[in-house]
């Protein structure tokens, strides 16, 4: 009897740490997503707020400038989106 108490507690003890695994890549994971979301963030605020300036200090350069900041947050927006992507991969 004592034999079949200590299968079922080895096997407990893989489940909790299985279970603690799933955990700690779930936070893992939204810690990873949190810090790659802080970069883009700030970066199309820097981004927008510069073009605004140089489109007011530049009235007939504005669509350039425009287009120019629109491929700008394009690409730092990727990065947030791989930070997606390495979010979902580690939650899984």
């Amino acid at each position: 009897m004592e034999a079949f108490s200590h299968l079922i507690g080895a096997a407990f003890d893989q489940q909790q740490a299985d279970a603690d695994k799933a955990a700690s890549a779930a936070a893992s994971a939204g810690f990873a997503y949190g810090l790659a979301a802080i970069g883009p963030g700030i970066g199309i605020g820097y981004l927008v707020g510069k073009s605004v300036e140089a489109m007011a200090r530049q009235p007939e350069a504005a669509g350039m400038v425009r287009t120019t900041m629109f491929l700008g947050i394009a690409f730092t927006e990727a990065l947030a989106l791989i930070g997606f992507v390495v979010f979902i991969l580690i939650g899984l």
